[in-house]
């Protein structure tokens, strides 16, 4: 069985009086502790958001959302999760923050002002500086030095209850709060956060959110002069364009298939078409348009993928028929199977450099993966607890929503940090996607592993069942990182 040494002084000290021998489910939990305290992250936190209460005891904001995203992490789904959590006597000798209950959390949230709430990015910027100085210098210089590519999205969560507050119906009649985060795509960490009802348009707050995310990145990867936004065409507005170019960093925004764009359509030669990459029967054109109030070097960059009209639904509404041409939409299958091609469109507006074949299809590539903030969304979602918002209080669901931002950027913290490096590929991880771990895997491999503590010459000894190699390998690989100052 593996024997781990697990806690620091402080953990020691408040826990004398400890069972000799009990059981845990969540021994993994004794990583995020250590994570927690290489990083400083409640440190951070608390440093940033300042005093939530008047009396300096009990829980901080640092405390407060790691203890949540712990829970989450550890599986809990709802506030009472914090409860059950705190009942696991064993468990909570290796819990990054023990003692936490449902309702002190609670209480503790709707303490938070909305500029505290935004306090919560430069700590969590301030973690993430230090985890760039504490990997490998290749692997901070490949971070740091671009390309650093800044996604902007929303998600909606939907929630029950009429008297719920923050929340709103959305344009498919679900009550919903809206998430509208901010993330660092190579890394997928969250820099910036919001979150709104169901009525809430992005497009409005969307030029503040890029300027705090830009603030919350490292000041290496911000002086990279490398720095790129991306968004889809719910951003389809000028305000965001120009923000970036004020902050002179390259854009890539969706854009809308209204009527001026497919008019161009009849202005680009067939030749003018280039094969896109990793793309089977796609293709791309450059065509010279700027919206009004649009930065005066945007361009129009146009993607066309050939369908067969087998692949094409009937309903009008669905999602593939609106981007056919205007002129095949309204076509019935038989109409459309007679028709010598069909294309589904894609138009995007950037300032990026476009002058080659190259690079117009280069950029193309670059703008479709900006998927990867679905991902975290997913990730947040379906292994953390942002499937849903436990409380009447827009504050509590605020303090829930960064409990499972905060666990998602753990997962990335997590794996640049214990993952193998060569350069700027990680070239073996904890499990899936290029070896970053979903925290789904990370719990079932990682986290939620059997353990048995027991105190042996003055020490708590974490002892495993055969089989679970992996948490006694990322622990020592991060007590092989410089404790923080």
């Amino acid at each position: 069985m593996s024997r781990i040494r697990a806690g620091g002084r402080r953990r020691q000290r408040v826990r004398v009086g400890a069972p000799d021998a009990s059981l845990t489910a969540n021994a993994g939990l004794a990583a995020v502790t250590e994570l927690c305290d290489r990083l400083g992250v409640i440190g951070a936190l608390d440093a940033a958001v300042g005093p939530i209460k008047r009396r300096d005891r009990g829980f901080g904001a640092g405390e407060l959302l790691c203890g949540i995203a712990a829970a989450q992490l550890a599986g809990e789904d709802f506030l009472t999760g914090l409860d059950r959590q705190r009942a696991d006597a064993a468990g909570q000798l290796i819990a990054p923050v023990p003692g936490l209950a449902s309702t002190t959390a609670a209480g503790l949230a709707r303490r938070i002002t909305p500029a505290q709430w935004e306090a919560v990015e430069r700590g969590l910027a301030a973690v993430t500086g230090r985890m760039l100085d504490l990997l490998p210098a290749e692997r901070a210089a490949a971070l740091a030095g671009g390309p650093v590519t800044i996604d902007l999205d929303t998600t909606d969560v939907e929630v029950y209850g009429r008297e719920k507050r923050g929340v709103a119906y959305n344009h498919q009649g679900q009550r919903v709060g809206r998430p509208h985060v901010a993330a660092w795509a190579e890394t997928e960490i969250v820099l910036a956060g919001d979150l709104g009802d169901g009525t809430d348009d992005p497009r409005a707050t969307a030029p503040g959110l890029l300027r705090r995310a830009l603030a919350a990145l490292p000041g290496a990867a911000r002086a990279s002069g490398r720095v790129a936004l991306r968004a889809d065409a719910g951003y389809f507005a000028g305000q965001l364009a120009r923000a970036a170019h004020d902050e002179k960093i390259a854009f890539a925004i969706g854009a809308k298939r209204i009527a001026p764009l497919w008019r161009l359509l009849d202005g680009i030669a067939e030749e003018a078409w280039y094969d896109a990459i990793e793309m089977g029967n796609a293709q791309v054109a450059v065509a010279q348009y700027c919206p009004d109030w649009w930065p005066a070097n945007t361009r129009l960059l146009i993607r066309r993928v050939a369908l067969d009209p087998a692949q094409v639904s009937a309903d009008p509404r669905s999602r593939r028929r609106r981007t056919l041409h205007p002129d095949q939409r309204a076509l019935p299958i038989p109409e459309l199977a007679r028709q010598p091609a069909v294309y589904a469109y894609s138009f995007i507006l950037t300032n990026l450099d476009l002058s080659t074949p190259a690079r117009a299809v280069a950029a193309e590539h670059w703008y479709r993966h900006r998927t990867t903030v679905e991902n975290l969304f997913r990730d947040s979602k379906l292994g953390a607890a942002l499937r849903h918002l436990p409380s009447g209080y827009p504050q509590v669901n605020l303090a829930w929503m960064w409990g499972a931002l905060l666990a998602a950027t753990m997962a990335a913290w997590l794996h640049q940090l214990t993952a193998r490096t060569a350069g700027e590929d990680i070239v073996h991880g904890h499990g899936v996607r290029g070896g970053k771990a979903m925290i789904a895997t990370l719990r079932w491999r990682l986290i939620a592993v059997p353990g048995r503590l027991i105190r042996h010459a003055r020490h708590l000894v974490l002892r495993l069942p055969p089989g679970h190699g992996l948490l006694p390998e990322v622990l020592a690989r991060l007590r092989d990182l410089p404790a923080p100052a």
